[in-house]
């Protein structure tokens, strides 16, 4: 992991998710390493009040997710001390997002958090981990959390 100079850290807002982030914060500080946090938001529809009148446009709604994105991912980049920190807020499914991330970012490896499950769970339904595995060739690091 010393090689990693570009870590990726996808967070969801739930505090599971962010129970990665002092990990990553010790090996970020000891390989040099920039973290990028990233929250990945599903594309919002438009919202209709009574009478079918529009409350809020999607647009409206972008703006106001990524703001809320941005505040909490700060909340957490402030745990990351001593280590440059960028954060990044998406729309749409998460495993291609991230996957787009990675690219884009160049990451060295993608850490994030994910309950641990049983065999029989994850064949039948892949977690993000796996899912993000079969998407990109990043190496990953995954932090298993009690349910």
């Amino acid at each position: 992991m010393t090689m990693a100079k570009r870590i990726l850290v996808p967070l969801d807002g739930e505090e599971r998710s962010e129970a990665i982030v002092p990990l990553v914060a010790a090996v970020a500080r000891d390989a040099g390493a920039t973290v990028r946090l990233l929250r990945v938001y599903p594309v919002p529809e438009r919202v209709e009040g009574a009478h079918g009148r529009t409350v809020e446009y999607v647009d409206q709604a972008m703006e106001r997710l990524t703001a809320e994105g941005q505040e909490d991912l700060a909340r957490d980049g402030a745990r990351l001390t001593d280590v440059p920190v960028e954060s990044v807020v998406r729309f749409g499914e998460p495993t291609e997002e991230i996957a787009k991330e990675a690219e884009s970012f160049a990451a060295d490896v993608i850490a994030l958090t994910e309950p641990a499950r049983s065999r029989l769970r994850r064949l039948v339904s892949p977690g993000l981990a796996e899912r993000v595995a079969r998407e990109t060739s990043v190496p990953m690091l995954v932090l298993k959390t009690v349910a």
